[in-house]
């Protein structure tokens, strides 16, 4: 009968929502981890300024930046990719 109530089914579509925001929100950070421990391992550790980029990358950006790393040879290359895919950074 509780399970029924609008109230109770409110409750737990929010329950859900938040679930399901809590998720992404840190597959997005262990996206984001990831990628830069890639980057440090193939041009070694990034400058702060660089560092702070990384951190403002969506989604979609982060997943571009996945397959363009293995292509760089040093962080200016890094930098240019950012400055040209991700001009909010």
């Amino acid at each position: 009968m509780l399970e029924e109530s609008v109230v109770y089914q409110d409750i737990l579509q929010k329950g859900v929502q938040q679930g399901m925001q809590q998720g992404l929100a840190q597959g997005l950070e262990h996206e984001r981890k990831l990628v830069r421990r890639l980057l440090e391992r193939l041009l070694g550790k990034l400058s702060a300024k660089t560092r702070q980029r990384l951190a403002k990358l969506s989604v979609e950006q982060l997943e571009a930046l996945g397959e363009a790393l293995v292509d760089f040879k040093s962080e200016k290359e890094l930098t240019a990719w950012l400055q040209q895919h991700a001009s909010t950074c």
